[in-house]
């Protein structure tokens, strides 16, 4: 048995149900007339504020990375390993040795700060070196 008021409150709602739609899709009595807003009129797009990003070239690196190295940074000659996990250096020290170093550890006064696809990051006091990997050679053309 279903107490009375349960029975009320279907009621209820099933009237709101049928009752609601209906007067949704009834026209209303005084239509709205909505008249158009003035447009402020369209000016020429005003040129990007980034496009010295557009004239310099995608995949080169700039060309006063490589100078502004110091003379006894290491010289990175690889990465081995996955980055963010196992990753090490394989550098050049300044006596020609070839040592792989951890994050962290450090050769001739270099820390070994960090690693990227292409290059390391050492630091030295306030000093930092970013060292990217070399060029490869172009093959030398068959003949």
């Amino acid at each position: 048995m279903i107490p009375r008021a349960q029975i009320l409150a279907l009621s209820a709602a099933a009237l709101a149900a049928v009752a609601l739609p209906i007067a949704l899709l009834q026209p209303s009595a005084t239509p709205t007339i909505r008249t158009p807003h003035a447009l402020p009129p369209l000016s020429a797009p005003a040129e990007p504020p980034l496009t010295h990003v557009f004239d310099r070239p995608l995949f080169t690196a700039p060309a006063a990375e490589s100078a502004a190295l110091p003379a006894d940074a290491p010289q990175l000659t690889g990465i081995v390993g996955r980055l963010g996990s196992d990753a090490v250096a394989l550098v050049r020290t300044a006596q020609g040795t070839s040592r792989s170093l951890a994050i962290g550890d450090s050769v001739d006064g270099w820390r070994l700060e960090s690693l990227s696809i292409d290059a390391a990051l050492f630091s030295r006091g306030g000093q930092r070196a970013r060292v990217p990997l070399p060029a490869a050679d172009p093959e030398p053309a068959a003949q």
